[in-house]
């Protein structure tokens, strides 16, 4: 097996996060990819995944050589596409992240009028609610909301986002609408245990910080049902503006306390490669960038 085999099966490996996931992906026997990461490992002599009998995990050694794998294994695609006069039509396998919620609203709709455009290039969506490793999972590219840490990765901000209060229009006229942040103590809350939520909800108070304790009369584990909730009257709750965007446009919601907000969330869309990007990743960077900054409930 030459070397650029094995970087296939490395890489293959330490995206699937097993030998015989990836040996099913590559239509390989599992003691192949085995021998050939074995064969690998010797050769540059050091050890480049962490395996125990239940998972396989990259060294440090190992992520750092992942990321020249990808590299260099995509300029090599990229090289055969130019000879073959394709440089500019994107193909392959795409793969994209995106916060669950935003990617069923916005994402989504992107990755699909892509596909339709592109018949050559086929998408793996991933929508979590976590920051995903881009080099450990294989990630070309991510749909970021808040600042970003400093890193090797091209980044193109698309848009922002509010952090707001808001409850149906029949809590507001039943339990009246605050007036500033002291207003909530004692006020009913449905809170989530998702990701980034915080029991004390921060306001500003003329730029000064200001934290309000939120009683909770019910706490759910998805965005997407606290405003539910809030929608039907139970109480406010505290979420991102594009999360809401629809419902406060059509009336079942109102935003309050929009003076003492925090100020807002950045997206970016995150990709590997910068001007050497495969062209898959080039098109739907562009497309995506498009997209977005275009759509309203993101300005």
């Amino acid at each position: 097996m030459d070397r650029f085999q094995e970087m296939q099966v490395f890489a293959a490996v330490a995206q699937d996060q097993g030998f015989s996931a990836a040996a099913r992906r590559l239509g390989m026997s599992a003691a192949s990819v085995t021998r050939a990461v074995a064969a690998l490992e010797q050769r540059i002599g050091t050890q480049l995944l962490t395996r125990t009998t239940r998972s396989v995990h990259l060294s440090e050694a190992g992520q750092r050589y992942l990321e020249d794998c990808r590299r260099i294994l995509a300029e090599v695609q990229e090289a055969e596409d130019s000879a073959a006069g394709s440089h500019a039509q994107p193909r392959g396998q795409l793969t994209v992240t995106a916060p669950v919620l935003f990617g069923e609203l916005f994402v989504t709709p992107v990755m699909v009028s892509y596909l339709n455009r592109f018949p050559d290039v086929t998408i793996n969506g991933l929508l979590l609610d976590r920051i995903v490793n881009m080099v450990e999972e294989g990630i070309d590219v991510a749909v970021r909301i808040g600042e970003l840490p400093d890193s090797s990765q091209h980044a193109i901000r698309v848009g922002e986002v509010r952090r707001v209060i808001c409850g149906s229009p029949a809590y507001l006229e039943t339990h009246g609408r605050p007036r500033h942040p002291q207003d909530l103590n004692g006020v009913p809350v449905v809170a989530t245990s998702a990701i980034g939520q915080l029991r004390t909800w921060p306001f500003l108070d003329d730029g000064q910080p200001l934290g309000v304790r939120a009683e909770s009369r019910l706490v759910v584990s998805s965005n997407q049902a606290a405003i539910n909730a809030a929608s039907l009257g139970l109480g406010l709750t505290r979420v991102l503006s594009y999360q809401v965007a629809s419902k406060v446009a059509n009336g079942e919601l109102e935003i309050v306390l929009a003076d003492f907000e925090l100020p807002p969330l950045p997206i970016h869309v995150v990709y590997q490669g910068g001007r050497k990007a495969p062209a898959r990743i080039r098109s739907f960077v562009d497309f995506a960038v498009k997209a977005l900054r275009e759509h309203p409930a993101l300005g």
